[in-house]
Parts: structure tokens; C-alpha cells; sequence
């Protein structure tokens, strides 16, 4: 059957259109091996000399297939689609709001990074690089417990709750990306003592 013809339903969610269940906690080996096999059967280049209406929408269920899959895979993109599955959607650029606990974890963060910076102190570097990947862990595992340990009854106020983790695991990552090239400069600094883990200016 051409493909225009063929039963396409852009509207499933990115888990139905995998077969994979709703759930944060995902086998990253099966969602590779779906997204090959989806990948596989719609790529737009099976379609060269199929009409243009299968043609475009090769080329959208490619975009489609493609889509879902780094959604699902990235676990910060995995945790706010879910949570706006469940009708908790994070709207980032509007709603910052974190437990405070954490409020305060961050700004002592910084203040740890900024005074390793001016000490030039590279196992201070590398003990917050370690403490920003263990606290993004145990956010990990938080995000699980709300996200897949609850009942159905639970699951919308659980989804408030992960998009508050959310956010709190939105500013981890860019956190680490701001520490990383400093860790690796503290820990070239630590085998070449000439060196400084100042940033460039």
C-alpha cells in the first residue's frame, strides 16, 4: 500500500509510536533498536521514485520519528514530555519555580565556584564536579519515583512535582556544562602546575 494511503497518525504520543510504555525509567538499547526499524521502513530515501504525496509524507514521518527519539532519549526531554502528558508542562521560559531547598543549594554552588576560581583550587573544582553529578543522580531517581512508582490517581499531582525536578535537573545540566571545561582545565592544572584554571577573558 503507498504510504499517503497507509494509516498515519501523527497525533500518538512519542512512547505509543516506539510500542514502549509510558514510563521515565526506559531501555535505551529498545528505544534505538525501534527508532532503526521506524527509521528504516519511512526514511525519505526508500520513497525516491514514489509519488509526491508519499514523498512528503516520508519526509514527515522521518521528522516525526527523529523528533521523538531525541526527546525520549535526552532524560531532561524524556521527563518534561511526560510530565505534559499528564498535564504538568514545564513552560520553562515563564515558570522558574524550584523547591527552595534547592534555591539555596544552587547559590551555594556558586559561591563554591566562584571561590575555587579565584583560589585557583583544582580539587575544589574537581569536589563540586562531583557533588553537581551526584545531586543530579539522586534527581534522576527522584524524577522515577514520581514519574513511574505512582497510581493513576497520583499521577497528576506526582507530574507537578517532577516539573519542579525538572527545572531543578534543567539547571544542573547547564551548570555542568559551565563546570566541565573548568574541571578539565583543573585537572590539566593539576598535572601541569604552570597552567591556570582561570577562564579566558
Amino acid at each position: 500500500m503507498p504510504l499517503a494511503q497507509s494509516q498515519a497518525d501523527f497525533t500518538q504520543d512519542h512512547f505509543t509510536l516506539f510500542g514502549l510504555p509510558q514510563r521515565f525509567a526506559l531501555d535505551g538499547a529498545d528505544l534505538t533498536r525501534a527508532w532503526r526499524q521506524i527509521q528504516a521502513a519511512v526514511h525519505p530515501d526508500r520513497f525516491a521514485g514514489a509519488t509526491a504525496a508519499d514523498k512528503r509524507l516520508a519526509m514527515q514521518w522521518s521528522t516525526r520519528v527523529n523528533t521523538a527519539y531525541h526527546t525520549l532519549k535526552d532524560p531532561q526531554l524524556r521527563a518534561a514530555y511526560l510530565c505534559e502528558l499528564r498535564g504538568a508542562a514545564i513552560h520553562a521560559e515563564r515558570n522558574t519555580a524550584m523547591p527552595a531547598a534547592f534555591l539555596m543549594q544552587q547559590m551555594q554552588w556558586r559561591e563554591t565556584l566562584d571561590e575555587a576560581r579565584e583560589a585557583a583550587d583544582a580539587a575544589g573544582i574537581h569536589d563540586l564536579l562531583q557533588t553537581v553529578e551526584r545531586a543530579r543522580c539522586q534527581v534522576l531517581e527522584r524524577l522515577t519515583t514520581l514519574l513511574d512508582d505512582v497510581s493513576h490517581a497520583e499521577r497528576v499531582r506526582s507530574a507537578l512535582e517532577a516539573a519542579d525536578q525538572v527545572r531543578v535537573l534543567m539547571f544542573i545540566d547547564r551548570f555542568r556544562q559551565d563546570l566541565a571545561p573548568l574541571a578539565a582545565r583543573a585537572a590539566s592544572q593539576a598535572s601541569h602546575p604552570a597552567q591556570s584554571i582561570h577562564p579566558a577573558a
